[in-house]
C-alpha cells in the first residue's frame, strides 16, 4: 500500500478532529497566564492571582516544583513562593504543562493515561538534559516539547479508543512502529492529529514543529536541533521502558538516527558522548519520573 502524502495525511487528521463535537480545549486560565506574562511590566501577584482562580492548577504547580526535577532545599507550600522558585521564564511552561494534563483529565481512553505522562515527563526531562548538553540555549523549551510531543496519541487513545486498541494489537510482538501502524489503519498518524490540535490551541511554531516531526526530524523546517532532540529523548524514553506499558518494540543505534546527525552538525561535541553512561543517569531519573506523576495526579 503506498503511504498518503503529507498533505492527505493533514487533510484526514483534520476531518478526524472535526468529527469530535466536544473537543477539548486549552483551559481559560492559560490563556490569561499567557496574555499577562506577554506584558513585560506584569506582577507576580496578578499572576498568582490569576492561577489561584483554578485550583486544581495552582495545586500542581506546587507539587511540581517540589518534584525531584526542581529539586528545592525546602518544601514549597504558597503559589507565591513556587512562582518566584520558578522565575517568569518557567511559569509559562509548567502552567501549560498543568492545562494539558486537566485538558484530557478524566476521558477513558485505550491506555493507562498516568503512563502516558510518565512518558511524556521522561521525554521533556530527557531533553532538557540533552539540550543542556547541546548546549541549546533554550533548554525549558526543549523540556515543555518533550511533554506535548505526543498530544495526538492522547486524542486517539480518548477519542478513537477502538481504533486505536486495534493499532496496539497489530504491531504486538512485531517490529512495526506505531506510526507506521496507524498509518496503515487511519491514512493518517499521531504528529498529524497532534499538529492539527497544536493549530487550534494556538501553539507556538518550534511546538508544532515538534509535534509533527518527532519522529522524522530530518523533515523539521522551523528548529531542526530541537526536533531532533526529542526525537532522540523519545528514543531513549522507549528503550527505558518509559513507553506506555512497553506497547511498541524500539531498537535503534544512534550513529544510524537522523537525529544524532542533525545533533552532530549543530553541536560538534556531542559525538563524545558515553551512551551507556547517559543510559545509567536515565535509568536513575525513571524513579523520579513516576513518583513526579502520581503525585501530580493525587487528589
Amino acid at each position: 500500500m503506498n503511504k498518503p502524502d503529507k498533505a492527505k495525511r493533514m487533510e484526514k487528521a483534520e476531518l478526524m478532529i472535526r468529527q469530535v463535537v466536544n473537543l477539548p480545549t486549552i483551559p481559560e486560565t492559560m490563556t490569561r497566564v499567557t496574555n499577562l506574562l506577554d506584558n513585560p511590566d506584569v506582577e507576580l501577584d496578578e499572576v498568582a492571582e490569576v492561577i489561584l482562580t483554578d485550583q486544581v492548577m495552582a495545586s500542581r504547580v506546587i507539587k511540581i516544583v517540589n518534584s525531584p526535577m526542581f529539586r528545592p532545599m525546602h518544601e514549597i507550600k504558597s503559589l507565591k513562593r513556587a512562582l518566584i522558585y520558578l522565575g517568569f521564564r518557567r511559569i509559562r511552561e509548567i502552567a501549560l504543562t498543568c492545562s494539558i494534563i486537566k485538558t484530557f483529565e478524566g476521558k477513558e481512553g485505550a491506555f493507562d493515561i498516568k503512563t502516558f505522562w510518565q512518558h511524556s515527563f521522561g521525554v521533556g526531562i530527557v531533553s532538557k538534559i540533552i539540550a543542556q548538553r547541546v548546549r541549546y540555549p533554550e533548554t525549558e523549551k526543549a523540556y515543555i516539547c518533550g511533554i506535548v510531543h505526543d498530544i495526538g496519541e492522547v486524542f486517539l487513545s480518548s477519542y478513537q479508543s477502538e481504533m486505536f486498541q486495534k493499532i496496539i494489537d497489530l504491531i504486538k510482538g512485531t517490529c512495526h512502529s506505531f506510526a507506521e501502524a496507524e498509518l496503515f489503519m487511519l491514512g493518517t498518524t499521531h504528529c498529524e492529529l497532534g499538529l492539527s490540535l497544536a493549530k487550534k490551541w494556538n501553539f507556538p511554531l518550534e511546538y508544532c514543529d515538534v509535534i509533527e516531526n518527532h519522529h522524522s526530524p530530518q523533515d523539521a523546517s522551523f528548529d531542526p536541533m530541537l526536533v531532533a532532540i526529542v526525537n532522540l529523548a523519545d528514543l531513549f524514553c522507549s528503550v527505558r521502558n518509559l513507553d506506555y506499558d512497553n506497547r511498541e518494540w524500539v531498537s535503534f543505534s544512534l550513529a544510524e538516527e537522523k537525529s544524532w546527525e542533525i545533533l552532530q552538525r549543530y553541536s560538534p561535541n556531542f559525538s563524545e558522548l558515553d551512551v551507556e553512561r547517559f543510559c545509567f543517569e536515565l535509568d536513575e531519573r525513571v524513579a523520579e519520573i513516576e513518583e513526579m506523576v502520581r503525585s501530580i495526579f493525587e487528589s
